[in-house]
């Protein structure tokens, strides 16, 4: 049940960006449409592979994340590769690199990840990042609230589901 409502808080949170630059995706067949419906699919695909959490598929994960990065203007791709970082026990400037990358175009929940990782050493830049969440549309609109977003970011970091 609790693997269900990640991917659902997964998908509602990351299919709702548009990578399109402008594009009109609503015409079928159109090589914008095209580019969008593959930039979906490789986020998907990376999503699902990282929540089974198996690391033969880190290596896929990650290359179809290269590829979406290259259209995502969201932040999910960056997010997302944070989070194969943090699995991968790399270096901590490695993984804040991305997420600051993904914080910087308001990804929800790199930001939350940012404020409980600062929460360890600066409480000021938790709040900081707390602070920013708050105000981010997703969370004026209630969902989801910061502790939601804690419990997603939690899920995905944690060793096991």
């Amino acid at each position: 049940m609790k693997k269900r409502m990640i991917i659902g808080a997964l998908l509602s949170l990351g299919l709702t960006g548009c990578a399109t630059h402008g594009c009109d995706t609503s015409v079928a067949g159109s090589p914008c449409r095209a580019d969008y419906l593959l930039y979906q699919n490789d986020m998907l695909q990376a999503k699902l592979l990282i929540n089974e959490r198996r690391a033969e598929n880190d290596e896929l994960a990650s290359a179809l994340l290269e590829r979406a990065a290259r259209e995502d203007t969201s932040g999910e791709a960056e997010f997302y590769q944070a989070i194969l970082l943090l699995r991968q026990n790399a270096s901590p400037k490695q993984v804040d690199a991305k997420l600051d990358d993904s914080a910087d175009r308001n990804y929800p929940l790199a930001i939350a990840l940012q404020a409980q990782r600062a929460g360890k050493e600066d409480q000021e830049k938790a709040r900081a990042c707390r602070a920013r969440y708050e105000k981010l549309d997703v969370a004026t609109s209630g969902y989801p609230s910061f502790p939601q977003a804690l419990i997603v970011v939690n899920q995905l970091i944690s060793p096991v589901n």
